[in-house]
């Protein structure tokens, strides 16, 4: 059997050689491996705000689950919870329509919670302030629905919110309803922050205070 030598130029040329530049560089710290990390941002350093992801936005599927929750440190019922599937609150809040559907719906369960005592008097109801809308936003729109079908006093404004953020804001009396019991509606809450802030400002009146939501925005 004939044994043919191996050219092995042909076998050299055909390898491909490891490009060493990044290697090289790391050893000599300028490159990605070995350059110094970015110091950790400090502790008390501004955070930037992330953008508002709209595909994670809270939903509500409308299914009735009234519930008695206790947070921020007072109780409020709440007829609807948050869920993953269902309308973003964004668009309920677009919907004329859904102005009368909270107002029907609430009106039945405060009818429901508080009986007959509702129609001894002393009843009346109040919503919590204003803040981006100045002139009727959903919440006073729908408590003003439900006072209407109650046959109930309703109390506009009676609260204003002197700063801006929402954790333990500060909320000044501009009217004080004559009643002395008093139902605050409010048409999400999520963490209780703004119900506790009207709680604050409505106790030095001696009022009892049954604070309704439309939708429990938390799981």
């Amino acid at each position: 059997m004939k044994h043919t030598a191996l050219d092995m130029g042909n076998v050299l040329n055909e390898i491909e050689h490891p490009d060493l530049s990044r290697v090289l560089a790391d050893l000599h710290g300028e490159g990605p491996l070995l350059r110094p990390k970015r110091e950790k941002e400090g502790l008390f350093d501004e955070k930037k705000r992330k953008g508002w992801d709209k595909t994670v936005e809270a939903r509500c599927d409308f299914t009735n689950k009234p519930r008695l929750t206790h947070r921020a440190g007072l109780y409020f019922i709440s007829l609807w919870q948050k869920s993953v599937y269902g309308r973003t609150l964004t668009d309920i809040k677009g919907d004329d329509g859904m102005v009368d559907f909270f107002a029907e719906n609430v009106g039945r369960l405060i009818t429901e919670i508080l009986g007959p005592d509702l129609k001894n008097g002393g009843w009346c109801i109040i919503t919590t302030p204003k803040r981006r809308h100045l002139v009727k936003n959903f919440a006073t729109r729908i408590a003003e629905s439900i006072a209407a079908r109650l046959h109930l006093p309703f109390y506009e404004d009676v609260c204003s919110c002197r700063t801006k953020q929402r954790m333990n804001a500060v909320f000044t009396v501009n009217v004080v309803p004559k009643e002395k019991n008093v139902i605050c509606f409010d048409d999400f809450v999520t963490t209780g922050n703004t119900l506790k802030s009207m709680l604050n400002a409505l106790s030095p009146y001696n009022k009892n205070l049954l604070f309704v939501s439309g939708i429990n925005n938390k799981l």
